[in-house]
């Protein structure tokens, strides 16, 4: 979508909101997810041979979050600490963020938005990442999975909700920059603007069709928009 659409919805925005996994970060380029999915599915085995067997082959580690809430309190915490585990290390492995991330969190920064990180990952990912790479500075409130309740994950949008009492902005004034087509879902039933990060093939047709405001290939465009419309 043209620059125009982007500077419209800048235009609009008191808070912006970055998905972290994507938008900001490889997460897990350093240490590949398949193997963090299998470490989880054989957390999962100790507590319960029968939903490990289930969770064998997923290569998604969000996704044997979710299915850990099968097995009750302890699989759920024993996967919740395992996965934060994982993710911490990971992103330390991960290398530097997303070509143009840096841009566009200094351009919503500097531009006097409130900006958050809002994310699936745990909120001691996201903050060690930060710290990494020296930008804390340029993020009022991390946001990450409610711990022990993967039910409250995006696409449900309880995670941009507190971000925005936290940023004391109006949902409707808020942008989540996303990647996945939950993303864009969470930042609609939150009454927020979306702008999809298609980082990859057909991404953007999905976002689209997901009902984002807007979509760029770079986020480079992000910076850009919000440096051009100062709030």
């Amino acid at each position: 979508m043209g620059s125009s659409k982007l500077a419209d919805i800048a235009g609009a925005t008191r808070g912006v909101l970055f998905d972290f996994d994507g938008p900001v970060c490889d997460v897990f380029a350093g240490r590949p997810a398949p193997g963090v999915a299998r470490e989880l599915s054989e957390v999962v085995t100790r507590y319960d041979a029968t939903l490990g067997g289930k969770a064998d082959g997923i290569d998604d580690p969000m996704e044997i979050l979710r299915l850990a809430t099968q097995g009750g309190e302890p699989v759920i915490r024993a996967i919740e600490e395992s996965l934060t585990r994982a993710e911490v290390s990971a992103v330390k492995v991960a290398g530097p963020p997303v070509p143009g991330a840096v841009a566009a969190l200094e351009a919503a920064h500097s531009s006097g938005r409130k900006v958050a990180v809002v994310s699936n990952n745990s909120t001691a990912c996201v903050r060690a990442f930060l710290m990494l790479h020296g930008l804390c500075h340029l993020v009022h409130e991390v946001v990450g999975r409610a711990a022990y309740r993967p039910d409250l994950m995006k696409p449900d949008p309880h995670s941009l909700l507190l971000a925005a009492a936290h940023l004391r902005v109006r949902p409707n004034r808020c942008t989540l920059i996303g990647d996945s087509v939950t993303d864009i879902e969470a930042a609609h039933a939150a009454g927020a603007m979306a702008i999809g990060f298609a980082n990859k093939p057909q991404k953007d047709v999905a976002l689209a069709e997901a009902g984002a405001n807007a979509v760029v290939t770079d986020m480079a465009a992000v910076a850009v928009a919000l440096a051009d419309v100062v709030n």
